[in-house]
C-alpha cells in the first residue's frame, strides 16, 4: 500500500506507525514536513516542504493563526502537487490538522484523509478560563477564531484521530462521529522500571534508586505545566529534607499560553532554594531522560485543562510514584490513591503534602507503582494502540 503521512514536525506523533509500516518492503511511505532534523526511519522518505513566508506582523490578530496554517498548507500542497505528478497516488493519508494538510483534499480528491485532531480551542471550561480565569470580548472572539483551520480540516477529512477523550471532549458535539479516540502509544518495553540504572549529573554526581530524587519532565518550564508551583514545593521540601535531591528535565521555555519571561529565572530569583540541589538538565537525550526516569522517587505532573503530555504516561510506564493535578486530563489516566496521588493544581502545601507522603512511605507507594506501570500496560500500550491505528488506516483506504 501507499500512505502519505504530513506532520510540521518529524516524526511527532506518528513515530510508532510509520516505523511499523516501514518494515514491509511492499508498502510506499511518504512523509511530508518541514522538520529539517536528521532523524530517519527505515522505509520511509522523508520530504521537506518549505513555507514560502511567515505571517506578516500586520497581520489581524484574530487571523495570525489561521494564515500561519494557509502558508504550511500552500507549501505542504506544492509538494503534494509534485508527488501527484509524478504518478505518487496514496491509498490513504493521515496527517496532522495543523494547517499542512489543508489543501490535500483538492489535489487527491479521491484519496481518504485522516486527520490527527490535538485540540479544539474553547474560551468556556476549557484551559482559558481556568480557576474561574474571567475573560473580555476580544478574548474570547480571538480564542474562537484559532479554530479556522481545524474547522477546515474536520470539515474535509474522511475520519480524524484524538490521543484522549478528554481532548475529543473540546471539539464540537456535531464532529464527535468523526473523531475517534486512540492514543498514540507508549513504548512499554522501552519505558520499564529498571531499579539498577544510573543518572549522571552534569556536575558529575551520581543518582541511582536508592537515592532521594524528585524529578519533573516538561518540554517547557511553565505555568501551564504548573513549574511555579513545583519549585515551590520545592523550596519547602528541600529546607526540611537534607538528602533530597531535585532534578528538572526540559527547557527554559514557554510552549503553552503567554510567552515573554523565564520562569526558570523569575522562581529562582522569587525563592530561596539550595541551587545545588537542584539540577536543570536541559533536554536530555531518550536514553537519559528514560534513566531519570527509573531511578525516580517521586514524579510531579501538573497542568492545565490542556493537552496530556506524552511525559506522564512515561513516567507512569517506568513505574514512577506519581503526584499529579486534579484537572480533567489527569484524571482521565490517574485514580487517587490507585495508581498516582493527586493534589489540587494550585496549592502548593496540597503538593508538597502528597510529595512528601511518597517519599516517606516507599513501601506503601508500591503498589501505586505498579498499578501504573499496569494502566500503561492494558491501555496506553503501543502493542494495543497501534493496530488500532492500522486498523482505522486501513479500513479508511477501504483495504
Amino acid at each position: 500500500m501507499k500512505f502519505l503521512f504530513s506532520h510540521r514536525n518529524f516524526p511527532a506523533q506518528f513515530k510508532h506507525i510509520i516505523k511499523e509500516l516501514g518494515k514491509n518492503p511492499e508498502n510506499e511511505v511518504v512523509f511530508l514536513t518541514r522538520a529539517r532534523n536528521d532523524e530517519c526511519v527505515t522505509g520511509v522518505r522523508k520530504i521537506i516542504y518549505k513555507p514560502k513566508r511567515k505571517v506578516p506582523e500586520n497581520c489581524h490578530s484574530y487571523l495570525r493563526q489561521y494564515e500561519e496554517a494557509v502558508i504550511h498548507g500552500q507549501a505542504a500542497g506544492g509538494v503534494a502537487i509534485s508527488l501527484r505528478d509524478s504518478g505518487f497516488v496514496p491509498d490513504v493519508i493521515f496527517a496532522h490538522a495543523w494547517g499542512n494538510s489543508l489543501f490535500f483534499k483538492e489535489i487527491y480528491p479521491d484519496v481518504p484523509l485522516i486527520n490527527y485532531c490535538e485540540w479544539y480551542y474553547n474560551w468556556k471550561n476549557s484551559d482559558a478560563d481556568f480557576e474561574g480565569v474571567q475573560l473580555n470580548d476580544n478574548q474570547r472572539a480571538f480564542i474562537k477564531s484559532k479554530n479556522a483551520g481545524m474547522l477546515l480540516d474536520l470539515v474535509s477529512c474522511d475520519a480524524a484521530v484524538c490521543p484522549t477523550e478528554w481532548q475529543k471532549l473540546q471539539f464540537p458535539e456535531i464532529f464527535s462521529n468523526k473523531i475517534k479516540v486512540i492514543h498514540d502509544g507508549i513504548d512499554a518495553d522501552y519505558f520499564a522500571p529498571d531499579c539498577s540504572v544510573e543518572f549522571k549529573l552534569e556536575c558529575g554526581r551520581i543518582l541511582c534508586a536508592k537515592d532521594e530524587v524528585l524529578t519533573y519532565a516538561t518540554r517547557g518550564m511553565e505555568p501551564y505545566r504548573g513549574f511555579p508551583q513545583f519549585m515551590r514545593a520545592c523550596e519547602k521540601l528541600l529546607n526540611k529534607r537534607k538528602d533530597l535531591q531535585v532534578v528538572v528535565a526540559g527547557e527554559d521555555r514557554v510552549c503553552y499560553g503567554q510567552k515573554g519571561c523565564s520562569y526558570k529565572e523569575k522562581m529562582l530569583k522569587e525563592l530561596n532554594i539550595d541551587i545545588s540541589r537542584v539540577h536543570f538538565t536541559g533536554k536530555l537525550p531518550y536514553d537519559e531522560y528514560k534513566k531519570l526516569l527509573q531511578i525516580s522517587s517521586a514524579h510531579v505532573y501538573l497542568t492545565y485543562p490542556f493537552i496530556l503530555s506524552w511525559s506522564l504516561l512515561e513516567a507512569m510506564s517506568c513505574g514512577c510514584a506519581i503526584i499529579g493535578s486534579k484537572t480533567p486530563p489527569v484524571e482521565e489516566v490517574i485514580i487517587d490513591g490507585d495508581n498516582g496521588l493527586l493534589c489540587k493544581f494550585f496549592d502548593v502545601d496540597d503538593l508538597s503534602c502528597k510529595i512528601e507522603f511518597a517519599l516517606d512511605n516507599p513501601e506503601k507507594m508500591q503498589k501505586i507503582r505498579e498499578n501504573a506501570r499496569n494502566t500503561i500496560l492494558e491501555k496506553y500500550d503501543i502493542k494495543h494502540t497501534l493496530p488500532e491505528i492500522l486498523d482505522l488506516l486501513y479500513s479508511t483506504a477501504g483495504k
